[in-house]
């Protein structure tokens, strides 16, 4: 009698835990046109490797971008000052312009009374390649930090 009691015990806990399994495979299936399980994980595994594929596009569309704005103006440095006494104010600056590599341009403009002159001078890896006043290597200190 025992071994009977003790089979149909292991019956019954065998059959709420095969109720369990269909009940949980029925809940991952629900909503889905697909008919079996297997079905339903090859499709899962269809468009994972799909959205990787486009994930690393992205990733190489990022990169190319991340490389091409370091040639872009990324620091920018403004100093104003009044090169010349009889005239007040400061009417005359010196900007600039540089790239990631520290690499652009002082553009630098004179005020007068009569005119207005405007030099440019390049910069090479944070050096002038012409001599530059205080106020251009102010500016170019100024865009470095």
């Amino acid at each position: 009698m025992l071994p009977l009691i003790i089979f149909g015990v292991w019956l019954a806990v065998l059959s709420a835990a095969f109720l369990w399994l269909f009940a949980f495979i029925k809940r991952l299936t629900k909503g889905s046109k697909e008919t079996t399980l297997i079905k339903i994980l090859e499709k899962i595994l269809t468009i994972q490797d799909q959205n990787l594929r486009e994930i690393n596009l992205v990733r190489k569309e990022v990169e190319e971008l991340e490389d091409e704005g370091k040639f872009h103006v990324q620091k920018v440095g403004v100093v104003r000052f009044n090169p010349f006494k009889e005239i007040g104010g400061d009417h005359s600056f010196s900007l600039a312009l540089l790239n990631a590599k520290d690499t652009g341009v002082v553009i630098t403009c004179l005020h007068t009374r009569e005119r207005t002159r405007v030099y440019m001078k390049t910069v090479k890896n944070g050096k002038g390649e012409h001599e530059l006043s205080d106020e251009e290597k102010k500016a170019l200190k100024e865009a470095q930090k």
